[in-house]
């Protein structure tokens, strides 16, 4: 049975003109670049106040425990179970896990749709 645990804070997605405000002293924040842009995610408390945009009312949760590469199909499969319950998501990966983040209005009934398919959430 799969773990998910649940990040109990409040979260935002920005994109941000550059790094010189992002407060690494967060427990969690996501910082990803390409030739097009620079995103953060971070606490909603600690938005930088470089954002050039930024949506808000996000929660998270992340799948618990390491991930070996050879796994397949374990966030395709959240992510499908969500989308058929009319649930969006954003997602971050990591070299150990997944992280999934739904708006604030979906996150209850997100954590419903995973414990009805046999995922242990806490």
């Amino acid at each position: 049975m799969i773990e998910i645990k649940i990040i109990n804070q409040n979260f935002s997605i920005c994109k941000v003109e550059d790094l010189s405000q992002i407060d690494y002293s967060d427990k969690f924040y996501f910082i990803s670049k390409t030739d097009e842009e620079l995103s953060l995610v971070c606490s909603t408390k600690l938005v930088p106040e470089n954002a050039v945009e930024c949506d808000n009312g996000w929660k998270g949760f992340r799948i618990q425990g390491i991930l070996d590469f050879s796994l397949i199909g374990i966030l395709s499969k959240i992510a499908t179970l969500l989308a058929k319950n009319k649930i969006g998501i954003f997602t971050v990966s990591t070299y150990n896990t997944d992280y999934i983040f739904t708006k604030e209005e979906n996150f209850e009934k997100a954590i419903k749709v995973l414990e009805n398919n046999e995922y242990k959430v806490s």
